[in-house]
This record gives structure tokens, C-alpha cells and sequence, in this order.
């Protein structure tokens, strides 16, 4: 996931969903989970083999549908209220100023000129692997010499 450079989570619903310390790990870390591990902390209802993911969300479906209409509206704004309340539309206002941020900043044009120059597969494997991301100066430093290059190149 784009957290380590090139990107903030912009629908900010981790700390929601995971509470502070679990959203800080992944955003810190960029770190992947499995469905498993994502159903245990409460980003996913459940998680089931591929094999059975399409009779499971019929299910879950056909048992939704089950509930009048009228009740499924109020329960859903009673919940969307909840999140309103907990300031989400501002949470969510900062994480898009902060994600355009990420993608301009010094890390963040690296990260695409290197994703140009090197190829996209390149640039996402640096950033998932845990080398360190080029900051400030270094990141200068590399956009000119990828600018080169993809100069060179004509």
C-alpha cells in the first residue's frame, strides 16, 4: 500500500476501524495483512477460501435483503451519523490535503520519476521492500539523475 511514500490513506477509516495503534503500524510500516488477519482486527467481516467467497456474499446478501428496506436506511444513517460526529469528513479533508502532499513532495516525485525512469514495478518494490525512501536532499538528488536519464533517452 502506497503509505510509505506516494500516498495517505484518504478515506482515513483505519484509525476508526483499528484504533491508533494498529492504523499507525500499517501507515508506518506499509505493511500487508491477509484476509484472516484482516477479519480478526475488524477491516473485514469475515474471511473465507476463495473457492467459497461467492456462495459466502450470496449469503450475506440474500440475509440483508431479508431486512425491510426502511430499516436498513435508518440503521445506515444511525451508523454514517456515529462517524460524522467522530469528525470523519475532517479526518477525511486532511488525509486528501496530506495525499496530494505525498505526491509532491521531494520523496513523492522521486518515487514517480523512478516509477518512469525504472518502471512502476521497480519503484513499488522499493517502496515494499524496506529499503529506506529517499528524503529531502538524497530525493533532489535522485530526481535530477533520473531526469537525466529519461533525457538521455530522448
Amino acid at each position: 500500500m502506497p503509505t510509505r511514500v506516494w500516498g495517505c490513506p484518504t478515506t482515513a477509516m483505519w484509525t476508526y476501524r483499528l484504533g491508533a495503534l494498529r492504523a499507525k503500524q500499517l501507515m508506518f510500516t506499509g505493511d500487508t495483512i491477509t484476509g484472516t488477519q484482516a477479519a480478526d482486527w475488524g477491516l473485514a467481516n469475515f474471511a473465507v477460501p476463495a473457492a467459497q467467497l461467492d456462495e459466502a456474499t450470496l449469503a450475506l446478501a440474500q440475509r440483508i435483503a431479508g431486512v425491510p428496506s426502511s430499516h436498513l436506511m435508518m440503521h445506515k444513517m444511525v451508523v454514517n451519523q456515529v462517524w460524522h460526529s467522530m469528525g470523519l469528513e475532517q479526518t477525511q479533508m486532511f488525509a486528501t490535503v496530506f495525499d496530494g502532499i505525498t505526491r509532491h513532495n521531494p520523496e513523492g516525485m522521486w518515487f514517480r520519476r523512478q516509477a518512469e525512469a525504472e518502471g512502476f514495478k521497480s519503484a513499488v518494490q522499493w517502496r515494499d521492500s524496506g529499503r529506506p525512501i529517499p528524503e529531502g536532499d538524497e530525493a533532489r538528488a535522485r530526481i535530477a539523475e533520473l531526469e537525466a536519464k529519461l533525457a538521455a533517452r530522448g
